[in-house]
């Protein structure tokens, strides 16, 4: 689970060209703007993440204008994502201890967009429990990670700014699903409009397999539909075999998905050597998207080419373009 404020180390402080007031600060793997002189290397600090909505209170004051919500800035050339507070926030009885999460203990709640209203739908039950959620932890917390796969072969997709969706058969049955619900088949839901519109029950059927695609609905009324595309489609990125409890390897996912008629988000190599730069990864996706050749990508996926399980789980993550968020005040 991501922890949206923890407790971590600066791990390095440097100038910032023609900034006398403000220095650049490593925490993890994010780069972020500090008053200069406010913390030393080595410090341990309260550290809040990009989308922490911070509660309104004096402490957090200065975030009015932002709507209490911590977005990645751009102050004296340097882009800032987080913020970093001395222990001092703390309640008298925590305990501070490096990598301790903090988040409830300060009130703060994660940032979430309004969902609209073609999204909503009417709601069945849950997100099932057999199907794990979609979600991707950002590489400025995984140094660990990078360090233990390093030189092995990944494969990199473009990271679409739209709306997760699943889609899944089970013992005959087809559900449809946003990021947390199932839903019940409604006309005027997105999510089920595609599936009927690209006949995605009775290809997934076919298989005669219970399974589960997941995908990113995009286009016209989704998040602004920042690549401009025409209309409304699913770009799937995982397939989940339901009985075995595992994700496809790439290959045969991107084989079924080809075979039958549907599109996977952008695939953009399919033989990279890990590198173990969190730096450089972030680098790496501040790019313009294959889509759209004049709008920034939201982001890169990285996975291996081989299905991986590690302690923490699946290996899998995403290096978030900083210009996007920039742009887009996210």
């Amino acid at each position: 689970m991501r922890k949206l404020a923890s407790i971590q180390k600066i791990k390095e402080l440097s100038p910032i060209e023609g900034a006398d007031a403000i220095e650049r600060a490593s925490v993890l793997g994010w780069q972020l703007v500090v008053k200069k002189g406010e913390f030393k290397v080595g410090d341990l600090v309260v550290y809040c993440e990009i989308d922490c909505l911070m509660p309104e209170t004096p402490e957090f004051e200065f975030l009015r204008q932002r709507k209490f919500i911590v977005r990645t800035v751009r102050l004296r050339g340097q882009i800032s994502q987080g913020i970093c507070f001395p222990l001092s926030i703390l309640p008298p009885d925590f305990e501070v201890v490096e990598d301790a999460e903090c988040t409830e203990e300060l009130n703060i709640t994660k940032w979430e967009p309004p969902i609209p209203a073609c999204l909503g739908g009417k709601v069945k039950g849950r997100f099932p429990s057999f199907i794990p959620k979609t979600d991707e932890t950002r590489v400025q917390v995984l140094q660990e990670l990078l360090n233990k796969y390093v030189g092995e072969l990944f494969y990199i997709s473009e990271k679409l700014d739209g709306s997760s969706t699943t889609y899944y058969v089970r013992d005959g049955e087809f559900g449809v699903c946003s990021r947390n619900l199932e839903l019940l088949e409604d006309d005027t839901n997105s999510l089920w409009k595609v599936a009927r519109e690209l006949d995605i029950e009775s290809k997934m059927k076919s298989l005669g397999r219970n399974i589960s695609f997941q995908g990113e609905l995009v286009g016209e009324g989704i998040q602004k539909n920042k690549l401009a595309i025409k209309g409304q489609t699913v770009r799937f990125f995982n397939i989940f075999d339901i009985d075995q409890y595992k994700y496809l390897d790439f290959e045969e996912f991107k084989s079924i998905i080809g075979d039958l008629g549907l599109e996977t988000v952008p695939i953009l190599d399919e033989n990279f050597v890990m590198i173990n730069d969190i730096d450089k990864l972030v680098e790496m996706a501040m790019v313009k998207s294959v889509i759209n050749d004049k709008a920034w990508i939201e982001g890169k996926v990285f996975r291996p080419l081989k299905e991986t399980r590690d302690m923490d789980g699946r290996v899998s993550f995403k290096a978030i373009n900083p210009e996007f968020l920039l742009k887009f005040k996210e």
